[in-house]
């Protein structure tokens, strides 16, 4: 239902201005109840379009959240699969102490051969009652761990490393020098000149090997087993067609527990296999 239209009000302006003026009013006073004017969309457009930024803005708030969650949630599932046992590492093989590094210096000791154990215990037998273990500390016979071979088996045993001869660790000054050159065996230090010249830490590791194990505790001995015989020594056959020849080892086979000879035959070097029971040094 339209409304009555009011009269139009003139004014002292312009003819063009009285003209738009009545229209604008016309238009106003049309338009039905309910119906928004240009003013009124343009309004509600502007709060449609912010009500559209402001969920567009939550929405990504919500992509961005549930996308930084994502690496937590991979690093939860990294964490769950990854085995305790690969974080741990493995400890690297305990090696002995160097003797070198000890206090005091190495010095060798010349004895009588065959009597290195006697000669060993008489010096610690001195050493403790001349109250002398702060200058002299240790007294060692250098072992080793020779592979023989008897009945034919093979058979690991310890032999001295040098026969006749005492590793012994002091500081070396006129009293200790005199506690040890007077033991009972002993002949001598090893050394030019009269002053005897301590060894050098490649003489005493390698007369004193060090092994890469956890015993501690063990003689101070060398590492790996050697063969009782070397390839060119020379030794003697025992039995056989040889027998009584003499000559040199060419070869050693320690699988088949056997050596290669060169035996002098007719003024001539000829390669011959024996056992090892059957071969003897000079």
């Amino acid at each position: 239902m339209s409304t009555v239209p009011e009269p139009l009000q003139t004014t002292t302006t312009s003819d063009g201005d009285e003209e738009a003026a009545a229209v604008l009013g016309a238009a106003a006073e049309s338009a039905e109840p309910g119906v928004e004017t240009p003013e009124g969309e343009a309004s509600v457009l502007a709060d449609s379009e912010a009500d559209a930024d402001t969920d567009a803005d939550t929405d990504a708030d919500t992509d961005t959240d549930s996308v930084g969650d994502a690496p937590a949630e991979a690093d939860e599932v990294a964490a769950e699969v990854i085995d305790a046992e690969d974080l741990i590492e493995e400890a690297p093989p305990r090696r002995r102490e160097s003797p070198y590094d000890r206090p005091g210096d190495w010095f060798v000791v010349h004895t009588q051969s065959g009597y290195e154990k006697k000669v060993k215990t008489n010096l610690e037998s001195r050493i403790s009652s001349m109250n002398m273990e702060d200058s002299i500390f240790e007294v060692v016979i250098p072992m080793e761990d020779v592979v023989e071979f008897k009945n034919g088996k093979k058979v690991v045993v310890q032999k001295k490393v040098y026969p006749g001869y005492l590793y012994v660790r002091c500081f070396l000054e006129e009293r200790s020098w005199d506690v040890i050159r007077n033991t009972p065996g002993v002949t001598g230090f090893v050394g030019l000149g009269a002053k005897p010249v301590p060894l050098s830490r490649k003489d005493v590791e390698s007369a004193l090997t060090l092994p890469d194990e956890d015993d501690l505790e063990g003689p101070a001995k060398r590492q790996r087993p050697r063969l009782e015989y070397e390839v060119g020594e020379s030794v003697r056959v025992k039995t056989g067609p040889f027998a009584d020849f003499s000559g040199q080892i060419a070869e050693i086979n320690e699988d088949q527990l056997k050596v290669k000879v060169l035996v002098n035959i007719f003024g001539r070097e000829t390669p011959v296999e024996l056992e090892f029971a059957e071969v003897a040094k000079l």
